[in-house]
């Protein structure tokens, strides 16, 4: 069986991403490509990561691509965002479990630069489940070629920098500095030191042979895998760090003391200088029409520090479920917004650059953004607000109700707040403080979002309705 999850189809290789698998998913994308252009023999972009059962998975893959008629382009071991860079203009596969353990894969699918909405993922695994579809007819069968995107994804990665943040010209906006890169044995090895070092930066790169066993750190980059990089950068002469998960599409950044940038401060950072940018390029035009209200969007889980950034430089913001941020960049656009930035914690979206998320970018132009200004008077404006963030016990069975009695009950309890119902329960305060929340849509919890001066409090007075819903849910239900 074919299913798509939140980020692809991912899990481990023996139980969910098995070759089989991956063989009905190359067929099924091969014939969307066909019927795209069924005279063209279209080229679909196979691309993995560094794991030891990529190169079966993708052969497998190319196997379903060729079968149907459509032609198999080999880019080997990339990151996720080169892939994506890639399939400009057509289809790709990448074959990545992007953060998970080594036993782990997973199939992300791209057209054009982004990954599948839920629309294709559901005609790939409706295609991927027919068993009388057969092979094309063996004049038709599709030839493989190979392809070599990095030097032109890092030629463009750097290129695009630059264009953001101009010099004047005697030298690069990385000039100077020492950055420190955690690769994590990961495809990051194979693009962020090498754009930073074309910047001008000096480049310290660390775990940076790609080995999809992880043998350096896990792959999932926090503060409990981080502690090697952290001590690395508060002991050295290194002016910031930079961590990427397995497939690069993830950033972490440490300021000069080793201490982990919050993500929601960094989404801030990137979401305020895009807004300003686009703004001061408005003002420069007759009536500002360059392409309608600057627009960043997020996810409900994310900061107010976003939104007061955003809204301080001109612009919007606009959330959407996690896991849709190409949901919410073509509702904005729809509405007549022009979207200059959309991230979740940790994942961003480049528009100016690309339709994917991508760690790659954001490393340089965070390094960029630090050479030029240097990273304290950037996250000066920001208000750091304590975070919390937890869980409820909730069995699925109940979380719908659980949920329409939150609608009510919640506002009801801040009475100040505005209300978002959204995606989940969102309350916005007038001091700044915010709190979400949400049924997990893989495990019985109801997760607790909070931001807040007085944090713990609001945690406290909102885990109280919470655990009350749940009460209720489950009385009525027995």
């Amino acid at each position: 069986m074919v299913e798509f999850g939140t980020a692809g189809i991912r899990g481990s290789v023996v139980e969910t991403v098995t070759p089989a698998v991956a063989l009905r998913v190359g067929g099924a994308v091969g014939r969307l490509a066909v019927a795209d252009a069924p005279a063209d023999h279209p080229e679909i972009v196979i691309g993995r990561d560094g794991r030891l059962t990529g190169p079966a998975l993708a052969a497998a893959v190319e196997a379903g691509v060729a079968a149907v008629g459509a032609h198999p382009v080999r880019i080997g071991t990339v990151p996720t965002p080169t892939l994506a860079f890639a399939s400009d203009g057509r289809y790709g596969v990448m074959l990545t479990a992007s953060h998970n353990p080594p036993a782990d894969n997973g199939i992300k699918c791209f057209l054009d630069g982004e990954e599948f909405g839920d629309e294709l993922e559901a005609r790939v695994e409706s295609l991927a489940g027919d068993a009388t579809a057969s092979p094309a007819e063996f004049a038709d069968w599709g030839a493989p070629r190979r392809h070599e995107p990095l030097p032109d994804y890092r030629a463009a990665v750097a290129a695009y920098v630059r264009e953001q943040l101009p010099t004047d010209g005697e030298s690069a906006a990385c000039d100077g500095l020492r950055v420190a890169v955690d690769c994590g044995n990961g495809m990051a090895a194979l693009a962020t030191p090498q754009v930073l070092d074309d910047l001008g930066a000096t480049v310290i790169a660390l775990n940076a042979n790609v080995d999809g066993r992880f043998p350096g750190r896990p792959s999932k980059p926090t503060p409990d895998t981080l502690g090697d990089l952290q001590t690395f950068v508060a002991d050295g002469n290194v002016d910031l760090g930079i961590a990427h998960d397995g497939d690069a599409d993830r950033i972490v950044l440490l300021d000069d003391a080793g201490e982990i940038v919050h993500e929601d401060s960094v989404v801030a950072m990137l979401a305020g200088y895009y807004t300003r940018r686009a703004a001061s390029d408005d003002a420069g035009t007759d009536g500002g029409e360059a392409g309608g209200d600057p627009v960043v969007v997020t996810t409900p889980n994310a900061s107010g520090r976003i939104d007061e950034q955003v809204t301080a430089a001109g612009g919007r913001v606009e959330r959407v479920r996690l896991g849709a941020l190409h949901e919410g960049i073509a509702a904005a656009e729809r509405d007549g917004g022009s979207v200059v930035f959309a991230a979740e914690p940790w994942k961003h979206i480049h528009p100016g650059f690309g339709g994917w998320i991508d760690g790659v970018v954001s490393a340089a132009l965070l390094t960029g953004l630090i050479g030029i200004r240097g990273l304290e008077p950037l996250r000066e404006p920001i208000t750091e607000r304590p975070y919390s963030k937890g869980s409820i016990d909730c069995p699925d069975r109940i979380k719908t109700a659980a949920m329409t009695t939150l609608e009510s009950s919640l506002p009801d309890a801040f009475s100040e707040a505005t209300v978002s119902v959204d995606h989940g329960v969102r309350l916005s305060l007038p001091d700044g403080s915010w709190l979400l929340v949400r049924p997990s849509g893989t495990e019985p919890y109801i997760r607790l979002y909070a931001e807040s001066e007085s944090v713990d409090e609001l945690v406290e007075a909102a885990t109280e309705r919470i655990e009350a819903a749940v009460d209720d849910a489950t009385e009525t239900a027995d």
